[in-house]
């Protein structure tokens, strides 16, 4: 068992922030749109960085991406920021028509997704999203696991050609992966499309992304204590969706659980269903969020009421082994 430990606790927002503005110091042509929370969204520092670069666009999430298209046609790398439910849902008739219909070479940036969001409530907390974006033709849906993979994703959208949803979250959380967001277990390098196997096993595979990597490598070391060796693998791009590592991991243990802060439906759990079901049927478990809208809350007890903790991944992982005998 590889043993990761806290280095920090950050924001991925921040990362994103951070990744931002060594995006615009590479790159001239990359712009930032912000929907009236720039410090929310962490683009205020590239908004002081490079002000003639920044444009404060109101509370509009849907003009906001029609001037990021029109942007990217003049040759911009434009960056949109906002509240992952905001502009997702609020603006999908624009993201489906100007961004990806056309293959506008425009990034979202999602602030504040998922039920970890806390005290803002249900109004608030996205967790259709990842669902939402991955059905558009076109796009690339990225959710890294930690600040400085948040950092290398925003990197890497602005070097891709084409529409990326990045999806952040807003609270504090461990910080346990390089900075250049690279897997530790094999030292291979942030790469879209590509997933990272943190921890090798034979037992049963454990697939999650975003604030779960760290819960599902958690979950790992108490099935260690018990001796199930658990294989965790961190797909920070649900699409494009890393098909081999999967269907290879599925192959080996033969029992698998998928580990996201969404709705059971449309989101990881779904994709990596999909790909079993074509290709390697396995017995699979889902932690995630079932059917039901959030609540306010701390982080804290979002994640223990919402069941997405270590203990809940733990427990699905031993449901997943019993139908596997």
């Amino acid at each position: 068992m590889i043993h990761y430990e806290i280095n920090s606790l950050k924001e991925l927002r921040a990362g994103m922030g951070d990744g931002l503005i060594e995006a615009g110091k590479r790159n001239s042509q990359v712009v930032a749109l912000s929907a009236d929370v720039k410090g929310s969204v962490k683009m205020d520092g590239f908004a002081k960085a490079y002000p003639d670069r920044f444009i404060q666009c109101g509370i509009a999430e849907a003009n906001m991406v029609g001037i990021a298209a029109g942007l990217s046609l003049c040759g911009k790398v434009p960056f949109v920021g906002g509240f992952a439910e905001f502009v997702t849902g609020r603006v999908y008739d624009q993201i489906r028509q100007v961004m990806c219909y056309s293959n506008k070479n425009v990034k979202i940036c999602g602030s504040h997704a998922g039920i970890s969001l806390g005290e803002d409530g249900a109004t608030h907390q996205t967790m259709e999203d990842i669902a939402l974006m991955r059905v558009l033709p076109n796009m690339t849906v990225l959710v890294p696991a930690d600040y400085n993979q948040a950092r290398a994703a925003t990197l890497a959208a602005a070097e891709h050609v084409g529409p990326v949803y990045l999806r952040l979250g807003r609270s504090k959380m461990p910080c346990f992966l390089p900075e250049d967001g690279s897997c530790p277990a094999d030292n291979t390098p942030f790469v879209i499309g590509k997933a990272q196997i943190l921890n090798p096993g034979t037992d049963i595979t454990l697939i999650a992304c975003g604030h779960l990597v760290w819960e599902a490598l958690q979950a790992a070391a108490m099935l260690e204590n018990g001796g199930i060796h658990a294989e965790v693998i961190n797909i920070h791009t649900i699409k494009p969706l890393d098909t081999e590592a999967i269907i290879a991991s599925a192959r080996k243990t033969r029992a698998v659980v998928t580990c996201e802060e969404h709705l059971y439906n449309g989101g990881l759990g779904d994709a990596v269903a999909q790909t079993l079901a074509l290709h390697c049927p396995t017995p699979m478990e889902y932690v995630a969020v079932d059917d039901r809208f959030g609540e306010s809350g701390t982080p804290d007890e979002m994640l223990t009421n919402y069941h997405l903790r270590a203990a809940d991944i733990m427990e699905k992982a031993h449901k997943a082994l019993k139908r596997k005998q």
